[in-house]
């Protein structure tokens, strides 16, 4: 039975190693790679409208297609063809709420290896997807990460 898998996606190494990681191990599976564009945050946002109104809204979602389109070409290298699409807002949420909503049976997704401080200041949207998500969470570390 093929997998429905969803892979959270951006410009970063580990990432397109989890995405290389599905396309091996799970061939059969039907892949989408999600990119989440993160809103800005502070109180300067109560003075806009919508998410179109955001200072640099047309230069995330050029930025978030490119991405996309970068996923669907290491996917023809491994003639695999996936679905890509975008959502705005906190990352994490995002990518469990699409999970749940579109009936996935697992995330395949790249951790940035944070340590120390820094996963204190910054946390791991890897580790709130692990800990929110109901479905199978498969973390996987690039192996160039130190």
């Amino acid at each position: 039975m093929a997998r429905k898998t969803v892979i959270p996606f951006d410009d970063s190494p580990q990432a397109n190693a989890a995405l290389r990681y599905a396309l091996e191990e799970f061939p059969d599976a039907e892949i989408t790679v999600l990119h989440v564009i993160r809103l800005p945050e502070g109180y300067w946002t109560v003075f806009v409208d919508s998410e179109e109104d955001f200072p640099g809204h047309e230069r995330a979602e050029e930025h978030a297609h490119k991405l996309l389109e970068s996923a669907e070409e290491i996917s023809s290298s491994y003639d695999h063809p996936i679905d890509t699409t975008f959502e705005r807002g906190d990352p994490a949420r995002e990518i469990v709420e699409f999970a749940i909503t579109n009936d996935f049976d697992q995330i395949v997704m790249g951790s940035h290896g944070r340590q120390g401080a820094s996963r204190l200041l910054f946390g791991s949207v890897a580790e709130r997807v692990v800990r929110r998500a109901p479905m199978t969470v498969v973390v996987v570390h690039d192996a160039d990460e130190s």
